[in-house]
């Protein structure tokens, strides 16, 4: 087969390295050596299957830089935004293997009719990943650390775009002493995704991208009725009630919105703001997102990083064009950066109505949308108003009533007076379109086990 999984490098378009995709063939060698290795895997107690994943956690702190490096080729990401999603990885891993275990301890219960019962936590087998390019190993842990620890098998299929990360964490579960077959990274085609769904010893997938492919993973698993978790797109609304310190709201504004150039599925991209401090935000968030410097990742000079690839930014900026021309208000940005590279200039709208593109669609980059709203009511009307319901955050000096605004906030995930962001021990995932189930936390190592129930009359 011809090459598919390539290394282009977004700061210059540059074509680096190709891999090719997976044969048929090594499609089902691969199948069968992950149940081969499940069914030993399985049997291994959960404190010795937390051995390889803990020193896996110590082997991404100790090759940090250049895993880091791979991120910034590959995908553009800031070296230091690439090397704090190394270490959000290897927390990832640690926690898993230092919670784990306790986590999928027996349940005694106590049933009304007398007698005894347990319930059992037991894994089910072989699982796919079928992973995205924004964050090519937070996102493989999320789904790895607590299945590998559970005792299932992780076949893992990454973004086209960033094959050489894919194959640096297959080599980390190697050199962690992870039984080779327990964790398999595969350059599959979109067929042979199905053909692996439909495998009857693969027990469930999961999914973080598009409502495209994740409705197509879904849809697959169902046919075949086998459990699916998806992780997909977000608009997630950055609620400014009121503050004292209207720069500090604006910051976290800023660092929701930019951060990985915008290309995050949790990013604050609506933006809305209560009507007596809706003109000074505008001036202040405008003022601050002119500032940012496009320019070589690696440079220390650079705070804007490209887009992932040349298409993104197309895309991107077609959303874009499609608001000013009907109406919408460019305070900053609005333009491609005039350099080579797949970047777009940080961008301050204004004026979107539901008419535009931008009003309902995920804008997957450094653009931001501003809203100017009368009250708290019309602030939850607005944000409630789309079909994501990924996180949200609520800004107020008054936390109650944050809090009070955060319960009406249709998401699977609010955060008060501060952006949106995810740690290691927080469930993470939405409703709506964006998403079905959950990650991390203690709920992330219970989607894909077996909950089985052992009754003694």
């Amino acid at each position: 087969m011809s090459a598919k999984f390539t290394t282009t490098n977004p700061a210059t378009g540059e074509i680096l390295k190709e891999f090719p995709t997976a044969e048929d063939t090594e499609i089902s060698a691969l199948l069968d050596a992950s149940d081969e290795a499940f069914q030993k895997w399985r049997t291994t107690p959960a404190v010795e299957r937390t051995i390889p994943i803990d020193r896996a956690a110590d082997l991404m702190d100790e090759r940090r830089s250049e895993l880091a490096e791979l991120l910034t080729l590959e995908m553009g990401k800031l070296p230091s935004e690439a090397e704090a999603e190394v270490e959000l990885s290897a927390k990832i891993l640690r926690y898993y293997a230092r919670q784990g275990p306790q986590m999928l301890a027996d349940e005694p219960l106590s049933p009304a009719s007398g007698g005894h019962a347990v319930l059992k936590r037991e894994p089910i087998g072989p699982l796919l990943g079928v992973m995205p390019w924004n964050f090519p190993y937070y996102q493989v842990v999320r789904l790895a650390a607590p299945n590998l620890v559970a005792g299932n098998t992780v076949i893992l299929k990454h973004a086209s775009n960033c094959p050489q990360s894919a194959l640096a964490l297959e080599m980390i579960m190697r050199d962690a002493n992870l039984p080779r077959d327990c964790y398999r990274n595969v350059f599959a085609d979109n067929d042979q995704i199905q053909t692996i769904i439909a495998d009857e010893r693969v027990r469930g997938a999961s999914l973080t991208g598009s409502e495209g492919a994740g409705s197509a993973v879904a849809a697959g698993a169902g046919e075949h009725l086998k459990k699916s978790i998806l992780e997909l797109g977000g608009s997630d609304p950055f609620i400014v009630l009121d503050a004292d310190d209207l720069d500090s709201a604006v910051s976290a504004a800023v660092a929701g919105r930019m951060a990985n150039a915008g290309q995050s599925c949790i990013a604050s991209k609506r933006l809305i703001v209560l009507d007596d401090v809706y003109e000074e935000f505008v001036d202040l968030l405008t003022d601050k997102m002119s500032q940012f410097v496009a320019g070589d990742p690696r440079d220390s000079a650079t705070t804007l990083a490209p887009l992932s690839s040349e298409q993104a930014a197309q895309d991107l900026m077609e959303q874009v064009r499609d608001a000013t021309d009907h109406g919408a208000h460019v305070h900053t940005g609005g333009q491609r950066v005039d350099s080579p590279g797949a970047f777009v200039q940080p961008t301050v709208l204004t004026g979107v109505t539901a008419q535009m593109r931008a009003y309902a669609e995920e804008l997957f980059g450094p653009v931001a949308v501003v809203y100017s709203v009368k009250d708290e009511d019309e602030a939850i009307e607005l944000a409630n108003d789309s079909s994501y319901g990924l996180g949200g955050t609520v800004v107020s000096d008054d936390v109650e009533k944050a809090q009070r605004v955060a319960d009406r906030v249709d998401t699977g995930m609010v955060w008060i007076n501060q952006a949106t962001w995810t740690e290691p021990d927080l469930p993470f995932g939405g409703t709506k379109r964006s998403g079905v189930g959950r990650e991390l936390g203690a709920e992330g190592i219970q989607e894909f086990l077996n909950k089985k129930l052992i009754r003694t009359p």
